[in-house]
């Protein structure tokens, strides 16, 4: 009985550029946000600039000292303690003992692990990591601040004062270039911004123009337009009154600071001049979570069929930082039970609420934020704005 052999086939070698083509000059003092979908190469060019590893073709040119947080742990001795690991931090960067100590007492503040400070940081939270490597790296006088998605570990309160000590770093003078999924930190924080798009550069310019071009050409959704592809729900009314054709944010970047939400433009074609109808809003979470539910009273219908615009006023609705998604319909204003509805959206009108850059105070959300308990939204008819008769939705 003999042995039965496979020939082996020889493995084909493929090459896979993780960046090609990338020409950046960043000027001393900007803060550029980088932006892009998962693998485009954020973090793979942020550790070439830290020179964590070198690129296969090209060179990188830096004026000055760079100090980098790009993942947890990053240049941190796990068995050294936390007091040990800022002057070995300090010395990597190139700094005099002296230099660190003058800044210690900044770094220990700030990073809030004062108790911990004798203890090895193989024993610390990922939060006390992020909290006390973003200090170091913040606090040195390095002349180019490199900070990665790692900010994300850190709490409410840690984060708005990490924003304020990156700007404050960029007044001075020092160059941050930062990135994050987050648009709302890249809106309130960067002076420029450039998208990357499978290891290329696919845009450069101000945060407003860039992140309208992630937002559309990368991550393909919009935060204003045509709703005609917009996902709707299958169970409508057999005689719908009305349909939802387009709505505006009235934030060019759908974008809005902590605590506030958006006003909405709806253009809404009226078919039949029948019963009388209401909005309903439902804000949802970017999991699908829904955070609150509104109903208007009775619109403001034409007299007769065609489109009209609405602005749509959200009343007491204060919301918490993250990412959202707007669910609107159009229902008959005496039934709020579930039923048929005239018209209703899902998904649509993405927006962000951002932290609010505090410095480095840090402040609670007041209670009532996030809360459900809304008052009715205000819906005002706009004819000047539309009006048009067109025939068909």
């Amino acid at each position: 009985m003999g042995w039965l052999r496979r020939p082996f086939s020889a493995s084909k070698r493929e090459d896979f550029w993780a960046l090609r083509d990338i020409d950046l000059d960043v000027a001393r003092g900007e803060v550029l946000g980088v932006i892009g979908h998962n693998g485009a190469g954020k973090s793979t060019l942020l550790k070439l600039l830290a020179r964590i590893t070198y690129p296969t073709a090209g060179r990188i040119e830096l004026f000055g000292r760079i100090g980098s947080l790009l993942e947890v742990g990053t240049g941190f001795h796990p068995e050294l303690t936390g007091r040990e690991n800022i002057y070995l931090n300090g010395a990597i960067l190139g700094m005099r003992r002296a230099e660190v100590a003058r800044r210690y007492d900044e770094i220990v503040e700030f990073a809030g692990v004062e108790r911990f400070l004798d203890t090895p940081v193989k024993r610390y939270s990922s939060g006390m990591y992020v909290r006390l490597a973003f200090a170091v790296a913040a606090h040195l006088d390095t002349e180019i601040l490199v900070v990665d998605e790692v900010l994300a570990v850190g709490d409410g309160a840690f984060q708005r004062r990490s924003l304020g000590k990156m700007g404050e770093a960029a007044r001075s003078g020092r160059t941050v270039l930062v990135v994050s999924h987050n648009v709302a930190v890249i809106s309130t924080l960067a002076s420029s911004c450039v998208v990357l798009e499978h290891g290329s550069v696919s845009f450069r310019g101000s945060p407003v123009d860039a992140i309208a071009h992630y937002m559309t050409r990368v991550s393909g959704v919009t935060a204003a337009g045509s709703f005609e592809d917009a996902q709707r729900w299958d169970i409508r009314s057999a005689e719908p009154a009305g349909r939802i054709q387009a709505g505006w944010l009235d934030s060019e970047l759908g974008v809005y600071d902590a605590g506030t939400a958006p006003r909405i433009r709806l253009t809404i074609h009226r078919l039949v001049p029948i019963a009388k109808v209401c909005v309903r809003v439902t804000i949802q979470r970017a999991n699908g979570e829904s955070v609150g539910t509104t109903f208007s009273g009775a619109i403001d219908w034409p007299d007769d069929c065609g489109r009209s615009d609405y602005i749509v006023d959200l009343v007491g609705v204060a919301l918490l930082p993250g990412r959202y998604f707007f669910e609107i319909e159009l229902r008959d204003v005496d039934s709020r039970i579930y039923q048929p509805s005239h018209d209703c959206l899902q998904q649509v009108l993405p927006f962000e609420v951002a932290p609010i850059v505090m410095g480095n105070s840090v402040e609670q959300w007041p209670p009532t934020w996030g809360s459900a308990s809304w008052d009715p939204p205000v819906v005002t008819r706009e004819p000047s704005l539309g009006g048009s008769k067109a025939e068909g939705p």
